[in-house]
């Protein structure tokens, strides 16, 4: 039985060899501002700001919608990343308005970097590296923790000031304003947004997951009353030894999420997929978060021009790859869906041009795509024809 994603990854990521900076037990300088909670031991979770070891602005280090853009490579991001080093303690999910929690939402909540100091219990070491969040450098126990006040941003200051408004109604309204996915996710996790009592810190990597599902659900509910495209249509984008490929299917709303990592496994690729028809997936997605993230752009580039369509989504990460987080996706597939499409008369043209452009053979994500799969039925050449090739 081969590995699930999970495992794989955390095969890839206890091989690899990063550079972690060596951190005193006393430190200054500035936090993005940036914080990390961890999931472990809900409610009781571990918690705390997470700071670069200089002085100034620092807020690139955690706004990850800037780093594509601006033209950051995955080894700049990796970087930086694991330059932060992250401070906790042991938190009450239930109570975000008491000591440590009450100033991490006064953090998130901050529109500039903050000039900050820390005493940990003993000197920071390991690192947080995975698919769902971007990565941190070392941590350690939290003895003393001070941050500057700063002014709060606006737009998550008035959520935060109504008590009366549910979590996903905040959520939706910040995301409908412009406000970045990264600091309505962060103010998500300190428990900056709910109602009343009902507020909770929310662990960093669920937080992603629920602001890309709350978003994805309330698209999919308008887009699913639009005009369909009229053609096939094939959106790409490469970035961060990532490729993707947005294909774009006449018709209703259907998804499928299949991605590969090239050259880690016997046969050259690990694949995983997984996929939805008109109505939202029931459960958790085999793949992780990335299912969600695409899914969030892809509805969000259709929502923006008006149309509706299917959406099978096929990804390539290359040797060398280091997982960034889901950010590496959401981000990826909003600017793919920003490139001009290629059209084509029919699936079968569409898949020719995108066999051209993958590494693998076409086949492997036949085999993987059950949505793929059973759109290329009834195309002119058959299925096996595609499945075999080299």
């Amino acid at each position: 039985m081969r590995p699930g994603k999970g495992e794989y990854l955390r095969r890839l990521t206890g091989s690899m060899r990063l550079q972690i900076p060596r951190v005193a037990r006393e430190l200054q300088g500035s936090t993005p501002p940036s914080v990390f909670i961890g999931s472990w031991n809900y409610p009781k979770v571990y918690g705390g700001p997470m700071i670069a070891p200089v002085q100034g602005d620092t807020r690139f280090m955690d706004m990850p919608e800037e780093w594509i853009p601006s033209g950051r490579t995955q080894e700049e991001i990796a970087s930086y990343r694991l330059s932060l080093v992250r401070g906790m303690q042991l938190l009450d999910a239930r109570r975000p308005e008491e000591g440590l929690a009450d100033r991490l939402r006064e953090i998130v909540l901050s529109e500039r970097s903050l000039a900050s100091e820390a005493r940990f219990a003993r000197e920071p070491s390991g690192f947080g590296i995975s698919e769902e969040h971007a990565p941190h450098g070392p941590s350690a126990i939290l003895e003393h923790f001070e941050a500057e006040s700063g002014r709060w941003n606006r737009a998550l200051e008035e959520v935060y000031s109504d008590t009366d408004l549910r979590a996903v109604e905040a959520i939706l309204e910040l995301h409908r304003r412009g406000i970045p996915f990264s600091l309505i996710q962060k103010a998500l996790s300190v428990g900056a947004l709910g109602t009343g009592k009902g507020r909770r810190l929310v662990p960093t990597r669920w937080a992603i997951t629920a602001c890309d599902t709350s978003i994805a659900d309330h698209l999919l509910g308008r887009v699913r009353n639009l005009p369909s495209i009229d053609a096939v249509r094939v959106h790409e984008f490469r970035s961060l030894r990532n490729s993707y490929h947005v294909i774009l299917l006449p018709g209703h709303w259907r998804y499928e999420w299949t991605e590969a990592f090239l050259g880690t496994e016997a046969g050259g690729a690990a694949i995983f997929s997984d996929r939805e028809g008109p109505r939202p997936k029931e459960g958790y997605s085999s793949v992780g978060g990335c299912y969600y993230s695409c899914k969030m752009a892809v509805l969000e580039g259709l929502l923006r021009e008006g149309r509706q369509a299917g959406a099978i989504v096929l990804r390539e990460a290359y040797p060398g790859y280091i997982p960034l987080g889901v950010f590496n996706v959401r981000e990826n597939v909003r600017h793919a869906l920003q490139q001009p499409a290629r059209v084509f008369e029919d699936l079968l043209s569409a898949m020719d041009h995108v066999r051209s452009r993958l590494t693998l053979p076409l086949g492997r994500f036949l085999e993987e795509g059950a949505l793929l799969r059973e759109e290329m039925k009834g195309v002119q050449r058959t299925l096996s024809d595609f499945i075999g090739q080299a």
